[in-house]
């Protein structure tokens, strides 16, 4: 019983050897990120080999705005799962419940909220992307939906950032495992079953994340041993609003310039026609699973230096940080290897069409190097958010997109034109993202150094 509780319940990471806690803590997170990437892995190839490569386009050219609609539920979240580490390393027990409830009422008016702006800027959006006529009405239904349904996606995002505040990385998986399945037969039963397209994944994307999110709220109302929620702890704490909007409003705030940037990007890739289109989708996807180690050993790290600054032990804060880095770069650079080695048959998964196959491996070697940089930036930050600071990252993520990737992307694309390639050359679009990846390595490099994060911890501890 108490092996069970300690396996699916909260996780006390203030005692312990630290890597031993982030080993624990980040393997069902791993796998976790791997079922989630299979949400959007699974539609693409299901549209992709069913449907034809327009349909795949159009699941790829809704990305970047579904990220868009998520960005405030993704800022609510950090700032959640911030301060339950925090609270729950002191024991602070009120203060627990109230941030709970607080951020489970928050997400439901920012829901109805977020469904009505998204299905009416969704139209509007994809006009203004120049979205090409063969994509654009799948596009726009497959949007619809999503937006239609994001209150599921919503909660199951939050509820997730809660339970692996306290700790819980397991329950969130076998949840999010749940929905997965079920996605996948959702997935073939309407587009192979009912002919549907863009629309069916759409559907089937949000039956099965509605799920996953009441299967969390289930499991939050039964947490007894750790947090108490009543109808009262469900009313909206001003103070405890603000400390989430301050804490989360920065990641909030960098999810929105990915969001814009990969909107502006998009634009240019648009350009270049549907292959070039369907080619970036699939290398996205499977750029999801390389960056899968990175960001799990961010929300790791986030979760760690949370309740360690929470409890006054910065001296398990600084070897949990060593540890984590070091753990983080030997995961990435298997992964990477394994991408360049079995590039070939990932591309092929999803798509026949040997044009977007091959232009699809060049890509992924372009990037390669990237995913190496990445596992610092995401760690660092990561230790960063857990001590507080939501800032830096933020700065960070704003110079790296905007400042770098946007400019070196639409230049290089400017500089490579001919006649050939009226448009410039595709890489421009993998080139810019390697190089802002690297820089962004580097900054946060700099930025950990300087300390910033540490004089916070300070002061909480």
């Amino acid at each position: 019983m108490n092996k069970s509780k300690k396996r699916f319940g909260a996780q006390d990471m203030t005692v312990g050897k630290p890597l031993s806690n982030l080993i624990a803590f980040s393997i069902p997170l791993l796998i976790g990120n791997f079922a989630q990437q299979m949400y959007n892995t699974v539609d693409s190839i299901v549209v992709g080999q069913y449907c034809g490569d327009s349909a795949l386009a159009a699941v790829g050219a809704s990305g970047p705005i579904l990220n868009l609609l998520l960005l405030l539920f993704m800022g609510i979240s950090t700032g959640a799962g911030i301060l339950v580490s925090q609270y729950f390393g002191a024991h602070k027990q009120k203060e627990l419940n109230t941030t709970i409830g607080t951020c489970l009422t928050l997400t439901f008016i920012s829901g109805l909220i977020i469904m009505a702006v998204g299905t009416a800027i969704v139209r509007p959006l994809m006009t203004l992307l120049d979205t090409p006529p063969d994509v654009y009405d799948m596009a726009v239904d497959y949007l619809t939906i999503i937006s239609l349904g994001i209150i599921g996606t919503a909660y199951y995002n939050i509820c997730s950032g809660i339970l692996r505040g306290l700790g819980d990385s397991v329950s969130p998986l076998i949840f999010l495992i749940v929905a997965c399945v079920l996605n996948i037969f959702l997935d073939m039963f309407f587009v192979i079953k009912m002919g549907m397209t863009a629309d069916g994944v759409a559907l089937a994307t949000v039956i099965a994340q509605g799920i996953s999110a009441a299967l969390c709220l289930v499991k939050l109302t039964h947490m007894k041993d750790t947090i108490q929620l009543t109808k009262k702890s469900l009313i909206p704490d001003k103070r405890i609003t603000m400390k989430t909007i301050r804490l989360g409003l920065p990641s909030g705030l960098t999810q929105m310039i990915f969001s814009m940037a990969a909107i502006v990007v998009q634009a240019l890739t648009n350009s270049f026609g549907t292959s070039v289109i369907a080619c970036a989708i699939v290398v996205m996807r499977v750029d999801g699973f390389a960056m899968m180690p990175n960001f799990t050993f961010g929300m790791a790290m986030t979760t760690f230096v949370g309740q360690n600054v929470g409890a006054g032990r910065m001296d398990r804060v600084r070897e949990g940080v060593r540890d984590g880095i070091r753990a983080g770069l030997i995961v990435a650079v298997v992964l990477v290897a394994a991408i360049l080695i079995f590039g070939v048959n990932l591309m092929r998964m999803f798509t026949s069409t040997e044009e977007v196959v091959q232009l699809g491996v060049h890509m992924m070697r372009i990037l390669a190097l990237g995913y190496i940089a990445m596992a610092v930036t995401q760690s660092l930050s990561g230790v960063m958010r857990g001590a507080g600071d939501t800032v830096t990252p933020m700065i960070v993520s704003f110079v790296t997109t905007i400042v770098i990737r946007m400019p070196l992307a639409y230049g290089i694309a400017y500089l490579t034109r001919s006649e050939a390639l009226p448009n410039g050359t595709p890489d421009s679009i993998f080139i810019s993202l390697l190089i802002s990846w690297v820089m962004g390595a580097v900054l946060t490099t700099v930025f950990y150094r300087r300390g910033k994060w540490r004089r916070l911890a300070g002061e909480k501890a």
